[in-house]
């Protein structure tokens, strides 16, 4: 399955604002298959385990406190050549920089507010996957 998942969170501020739904139209739009989801609150040892790996980044304590501020909206998205398609689909981190058209462009604030995580390899993809999901919870044909 390597390629052919990643992993999106829509962030606590866009589901806030009511982008949830639309996020998701425009990934359904853009040929993805939802193969699991869940609406839930990260507590703040989830928050931290999870972004475990900017640690030592100066925003590391901003981003955990972001991520814990409302529920967000978690899904393993498949398509062929997932990561990728995706990442193009979503534009990069700083919305200012995103493509128009792009879902960050569109709904996202700033670089710390970008509406939406994706997963920025095949290898993270599953980790990341495997963080929120078990495999009962995954619809997989």
């Amino acid at each position: 399955m390597t390629g052919n998942i990643t992993l999106t969170m829509i962030k606590p501020l866009a589901v806030k604002q009511g982008f949830a739904g639309p996020i998701l139209a425009r990934i359904n739009d853009a040929g993805f298959r939802i193969i699991a989801m869940k609406y839930m609150r990260l507590s703040e040892a989830q928050a931290k385990a999870f972004y475990d790996v900017h640690r030592e980044r100066p925003f590391y304590q901003d981003l955990v406190k972001s991520m814990t501020s409302g529920p967000i909206v978690a899904a393993i998205l498949e398509k062929e050549n997932a990561v990728e398609a995706y990442r193009a689909l979503i534009g990069p981190t700083d919305p200012a920089k995103a493509p128009e058209g792009s879902i960050r462009r569109q709904f996202g604030v700033s670089i710390e507010a970008n509406a939406v995580h994706g997963s920025d390899s095949d290898e993270n993809a599953i980790i990341e996957s495997n963080f929120f999901f078990s495999q009962l919870e995954r619809f997989i044909d």
